[in-house]
């Protein structure tokens, strides 16, 4: 049985936004590593407010290395995380940047730079052995076939290295989240943790064998969404919906006029098209409004194209976008920094709620009542 909490080490932290989500399944963050200077800065601000908050007398919350992980070695890792003798069961988590496999992106795939850190992220796991592994990417890299060569390479990589993996797409809206967001997520278990837990239950030899959550709402096309509607109005609430499936729910009390911290924080608003763009109409490349009864499109947010505000004719806030994330409110990110790096910093991240409902699966692989 574990009982203490499994020690996970972040790599390609940004926001903190998949830590977050382990760290409220019950699992501790004890390394963390981003190469982005804005990134790191905003992330050891943000999370240090929401730490104090929570618990006054926590530390502040600092990157341990903000070298590219090109150039950071597994050795340095072991002593930085854990004085050098990591303990029995721990895990690495980490999304590598992921435009190279994306739609939007140029399809460089594995010859992109970016796309290159997917293997040198899977190389640090192999050298560092943890327990389990969670690599989180868009799903580009397993739809495309000529993305899915190289996913495949990562996972036989990982399997000469004593792991088992699986693999799921998870939609964030299926888990509560009011964002239709699809990504990838590969799960490695080692076999010496694997042998510990299950005792003599044999290697799985075909995917399907971890327990990916459930889906809250599997049948999201069964309810009555609704259509668009002039901007200015307010339009008649369908039934049936859940609630924390609408913007409304997550938008109706982080304005201005809330005083939560970064709520006032927005692109300015000069174009006529902030009136003009019919609420619900997200139709267009850019200028997509956000219905206050449906679900916002993915937060992949681009120099200053964040989605439009159902009911304000302005952009979303940095709150509001933090909010759509499922982002704490006692998490805040300074005030001097650049509307544009924020922006980047949320849409990249991973649904703080979604990470959650994974590292539950996860923290549930590993106890008790899964042993044999």
């Amino acid at each position: 049985m574990i009982r203490n909490k499994i020690p996970v080490v972040s790599f390609f932290t940004g926001g903190g936004f998949l830590d977050l989500g382990f760290e409220e399944a019950g699992f501790e963050t004890v390394w963390y590593n981003e190469f982005n200077s804005d990134f790191s800065d905003m992330f050891e601000c943000a999370m240090s407010t929401l730490r104090k908050k929570r618990n006054n007398s926590v530390q502040t919350v600092a990157v341990n290395s903000k070298d590219s992980v090109i150039d950071v070695r597994s050795a340095q890792v072991k002593a930085e995380a854990f004085c050098g003798s990591p303990p029995q069961f721990y895990g690495v988590i980490g999304g590598p940047p992921c435009p190279d496999f994306s739609s939007g992106g140029k399809h460089r795939g594995h010859e992109g730079d970016r796309g290159r850190l997917s293997m040198t992220y899977i190389d640090m796991v192999c050298k560092l052995r943890p327990s389990f592994f969670v690599m989180e990417n868009v799903p580009g890299l397993v739809l495309y076939r000529k993305h899915r060569a190289f996913f495949e390479l990562l996972r036989y990589y990982a399997h000469l290295s004593g792991f088992v993996t699986d693999f799921r797409v998870l939609n964030a809206l299926n888990y509560g989240v009011p964002q239709n967001r699809n990504r990838v997520f590969l799960i490695g278990i080692s076999r010496d943790a694997w042998h510990a837990i299950r005792k003599n239950a044999p290697l799985p030899k075909s995917d399907g064998w971890f327990p990916f959550p459930k889906p809250i709402y599997a049948d999201i096309d069964s309810f009555s969404w609704p259509g668009t509607s002039k901007f200015g109005l307010t339009p008649p609430r369908p039934r049936g919906i859940p609630n924390e499936l609408m913007t409304k729910h997550w938008l109706q009390n982080a304005g201005v006029e809330s005083g939560l911290p970064n709520c006032d924080e927005y692109f300015t608003p000069y174009s006529s098209k902030f009136r003009t763009v019919c609420e619900g109409d997200d139709s267009g490349k850019s200028f997509k409004r956000l219905h206050r009864y449906r679900y916002s499109p993915t937060a992949c947010y681009g120099n200053n194209e964040v989605h439009l505000h159902p009911w304000e004719p302005r952009r979303l806030s940095v709150r509001e976008a933090l909010r759509i994330q499922t982002v704490p409110d006692y998490y805040v990110l300074p005030t001097e920094k650049a509307l544009t790096a924020k922006f980047k910093l949320i849409a990249n991240g991973v649904p703080v709620a979604l990470a959650r409902i994974l590292a539950m699966s996860i923290q549930e692989f590993f106890a008790d009542d899964n042993t044999n």
